[in-house]
């Protein structure tokens, strides 16, 4: 008698070759899991999986965190204090002054008297090319420092010139012109009364 040939069954998606790779992916992923000993604790993992804080923009659109950084001895260091443009404006500006001897540097706080203005700073120059020379090393260190100067008047006469550089203001005159004018006494509240 003879034999009926065998028929393969249609082979499922389920099928030998399907379980070998199943296979494969599964002893893939036990080969890369870490030994217990070498695991991170579970705190460590959620401290890991938990996001940073989030970000505030503070002033010049300059990200500052939320939350204070500690410090080596485990307290919160104080924050750090925001950034004053015109402070640093108004300390390059008698610098720049004062490296080529400009005379009687007045600086005046006027935040409360005028919204043009943070601080005028007010000098004396001895002749209208020493006036000139400081005005354009105040402009020139404002440069190099990444501050744009806004205005500059008064340059070609040389008995005043004003710099204007965006918060703080210069004055930069000669003696008879700022005696003339007296700006100190006009913005200068603390001489009032």
């Amino acid at each position: 008698m003879k034999t009926p040939p065998k028929t393969e069954a249609p082979k499922k998606a389920g099928s030998k070759a399907g379980t070998k790779t199943a296979t494969k992916a599964r002893t893939r992923t036990v080969a890369k899991a870490k030994p217990a000993s070498k695991r991170a604790s579970p705190a460590k993992a959620a401290r890991k999986a938990k996001p940073a804080a989030p970000s505030v923009l503070g002033p010049k659109s300059k990200a500052v965190s939320k939350t204070a950084p500690k410090s080596r001895g485990g307290k919160a260091a104080a924050p750090a204090k925001p950034r004053d443009p015109s402070a640093e404006l108004t300390a390059l500006t008698v610098a720049a002054l004062e490296d080529l001897k400009a005379v009687d540097i007045k600086v005046l706080d006027v935040r409360d008297l005028t919204p043009i203005a943070d601080a005028m700073v007010i000098c004396t120059g001895t002749s209208n090319r020493h006036v000139k020379s400081l005005a354009e090393n105040v402009v020139d260190c404002a440069k190099q420092r990444g501050f744009r100067p806004l205005g500059l008047e008064g340059l070609s006469e040389g008995e005043w010139v004003l710099v204007d550089l965006n918060g703080v203001l210069v004055h930069v005159m000669q003696a008879q012109t700022r005696l003339f004018y007296q700006l100190e006494k006009l913005w200068d509240m603390s001489q009032a009364a």
